[in-house]
């Protein structure tokens, strides 16, 4: 008997199980209606053009080399990144109270913050210590935290199902003075509205309110480096001598985790930053993104209104980002399967069109 006898089989992770399903499939007018990355009008992968740009300087550049970067990573791709959040104007910044680390994308950055907060949020072990995650989230968030050791994840109001946006009364209701610490997640920078500072105007102002906090950043879609793994936690903290210890013990946690960065997403990213004229060509690659995904959404809700799809669809341009929540689940997506042949939600019977059973629906489809 193998000692492995009784691994139980786990469920597919669904986005990637739906990949898998869609790569699978022959059909010529296949769509997949819940990839996380950006497609062009082709539905083919874009490298952005700065980044083509970018990796031919780092080949020709013969100062560079393999050996291990520090701990915490890069250190120029560190300060950037986080300016990138804060923004150039940033006090915390100059005041020396905003520190970074390098991570292996958003996911790594989250699972470094939690297991730092679960260890030292208020200097105790934090097991027991709630955590706040919105409901609907991302299904990696609550995984995340539960993995770092955290027992007690509840749900506060995001998701306002009759008008299929946000809830900020309810949001309000759960959250306010509550005197928690913010963690934001912050993976889709500048593909909101097209504009990098806009997007981040949330963080900015916690900030500017004198929080301590964290920001988890990816720069899997703004850059396209989806397999760099390229992330920065951005840590926001009261003075330089608390963040000087928080470092330290966030080092402690990377070694024993991936002990070391990659540098060749870092790299990208970090010459693209602290270069004028290349930041300036890659701000307009976002907005060439965004401006598309904005277009597809007033494609596919004038589509739905001139076939006389019942409901109002409204909230397809009132959301914002590279996906829209339709408030579709696995009973609307039956009916939607039987009334139009060629489409189903995923987990159903195996036919053209793919969409997670969330009713998640990716925008960067051609319309």
């Amino acid at each position: 008997m193998s000692i492995f006898s009784e691994v139980p089989q786990a469920p597919p992770v669904a986005v990637f199980k739906l990949s898998a399903d869609f790569r699978e499939d022959g059909h010529p007018q296949k769509v997949n209606l819940g990839v996380g990355a950006y497609r062009t009008d082709e539905c083919q992968p874009w490298v952005l053009p700065v980044v083509k740009k970018v990796e031919r300087l780092i080949v020709e550049d013969g100062s560079l080399n393999h050996e291990y970067l520090p701990i915490l990573g890069l250190p120029e791709f560190r300060s950037a990144s986080s300016k990138v959040a804060l923004g150039d104007e940033s006090t915390a910044i100059k005041e020396n109270r905003v520190g970074g680390v390098q991570a292996l994308g958003g996911t790594g950055a989250l699972r470094i913050g939690a297991e730092f907060l679960r260890r030292w949020y208020n200097g105790v072990n934090n097991t027991a210590t709630p955590i706040y995650v919105s409901a609907p989230t991302w299904e990696n968030h609550n995984s995340v935290f539960a993995d770092a050791g955290f027992k007690d994840i509840r749900p506060y109001h995001y998701w306002d199902a009759a008008n299929r946006g946000l809830d900020l009364a309810g949001l309000l209701d759960d959250l306010e003075r509550r005197s928690l610490f913010v963690f934001f997640d912050s993976a889709y920078q500048g593909f909101a509205s097209g504009d990098l500072d806009k997007d981040a105007w949330a963080i900015r102002y916690f900030v500017s309110e004198g929080f301590e906090l964290f920001v988890a950043q990816s720069f899997s879609k703004n850059f396209g480096l989806y397999n760099e793994r390229v992330g920065n936690l951005t840590v926001v903290a009261r003075d330089g001598e608390n963040l000087s210890r928080t470092l330290s013990q966030m080092e402690k946690i990377v070694r024993t985790t991936w002990s070391n960065p990659p540098s060749q997403g870092a790299r990208i990213v970090s010459k693209t930053l602290n270069c004028p004229e290349l930041f300036a060509e890659w701000k307009g690659n976002v907005k060439t993104m965004a401006d598309r995904v904005l277009l597809m959404r007033d494609q596919l809700k004038a589509k739905l209104q001139a076939q006389g799809t019942p409901g109002t669809w409204d909230h397809i341009t009132q959301q914002i980002g590279m996906f829209s929540f339709t408030g579709l689940n696995r009973e609307c997506g039956d009916k939607f399967s039987h009334t139009h042949t060629h489409t189903h939600l995923h987990t159903h019977t195996h036919t053209h069109t793919h969409m997670l059973a969330s009713g998640l629906l990716g925008l960067s489809f051609k319309g």
